[in-house]
């Protein structure tokens, strides 16, 4: 009997459960909701927001820890940093670097720069920047630690993770890959921060390394690629590799004599086919109109999502090539400048229209 009323017990205790977390995942649309507040901007151009996740990517020696410092300096001191203005609101003001890979020594150096680019002191310790280093520990132990700091550690805005590969046992396993995304949407969502991390690409190519790379690409806010120049390579380039919102301008920095980033004013780049695609704003009529043939060979009409695959197609035909957020806002310039076109309900290529 007392068995029976156990089981009834933790039934009711399930309901009253999920009862509870439908009501908080319920959507309703007399309710207003807030856009997420925007925290870190490029010359107007949000990269970062609370509540969503962003990355540096870049291959070895490519100054992505640089650029992160940057980030960081500005969050802690309001100030334009190379070219990242950073606003956290006065509630959550502080910051959290979480480094798995260096050294105590070497993140002494890295914590000693971010306060110098932030104009703070450093003969003193600053209670706005929580500062871990985790490299001897286990990949689940680095993991239990953030949870735990995130828990503890208040008034908590940005947090960095330079080097979330270390947070998994293997780079290229699916589930792996998918589990430390989900943890970054669960935290920076419940904890209502952003987390900014850093990956490294491949050596052979462009791409971010393992599946971890690809879940990346698929979910974070923004993607910045940080990379050596060709010719000189005291220079480092930063880029948009994926963004939600519009791309900024590219910039890049240099390591002066103090050892610290400094902006290259009026800096030429020397761009590749592919860098030369880097916003559809800015292509031509010809290069719009080869994509749109190469998406839409037959002139069919089709649904919503069949042609978003069909634009991702085409321009990637023409090395554009883009995640679903992009290609969103490409239809709706397409459809601004009459290339495609409502019908009933499906949509056509317009072969005559003009830009």
């Amino acid at each position: 009997m007392k068995a029976d009323m156990t089981i009834h017990d933790n039934h009711r205790i399930d309901e009253e459960k999920y009862r509870s977390l439908l009501k908080y995942i319920r959507l309703n649309v007399t309710e207003k909701y807030d856009f997420p507040q925007e925290i870190v901007q490029i010359d107007g151009v949000t990269i970062a927001t609370l509540g969503n996740f962003s990355a540096s990517t870049g291959k070895p020696k490519s100054k992505k820890t640089f650029n992160v410092s940057a980030i960081v300096a500005s969050a802690l001191s309001g100030k334009e940093v190379l070219k990242y203005k950073a606003d956290l609101p006065p509630c959550k003001n502080r910051v959290l670097y979480i480094d798995t890979e260096q050294s105590k020594c070497h993140c002494h150096k890295v914590l000693h720069r971010i306060l110098t680019l932030a104009g703070l002191p450093t003969d003193q310790e600053n209670d706005r920047i929580e500062f871990f280093v985790l490299r001897e520990y286990t990949p689940d132990q680095r993991r239990d630690i953030i949870r735990w700091a995130l828990h503890e550690e208040k008034d908590i805005g940005l947090v960095i993770i330079d080097g979330i590969r270390d947070l998994i046992h293997d780079i290229n396993s699916p589930s792996e890959s998918l589990d430390i995304i989900n943890e970054l949407m669960r935290w920076s969502s419940y904890y209502e921060l952003h987390i900014h991390t850093v990956l490294h690409l491949n050596k052979g190519d462009d791409n971010t390394r393992g599946h971890i790379g690809t879940e990346l690409n698929n979910k974070a806010e923004t993607i910045l690629q940080i990379s050596k120049n060709v010719e000189n390579g005291k220079i480092s380039e930063v880029r948009a590799m994926h963004i939600r919102d519009r791309e900024f301008i590219p910039f890049a920095f240099e390591i002066g004599d103090d050892s610290l980033p400094h902006l290259v004013e009026d800096y030429q780049f020397k761009m590749s086919k592919k860098d030369r695609l880097s916003s559809y704003a800015d292509m031509t009529e010809q290069q719009h109109r080869s994509a749109l043939e190469a998406a839409f060979p037959d002139r069919d009409n089709v649904g919503y999502q069949a042609l978003l695959e069909a634009l991702k197609k085409g321009y990637d035909s023409i090395g554009y090539s883009r995640g679903r957020n992009t290609l969103v806002n490409l239809c709706k310039f397409l459809i601004q400048h009459g290339a495609i076109q409502k019908s009933g309900r499906g949509y056509t290529y317009n072969e005559n229209f003009h830009l």
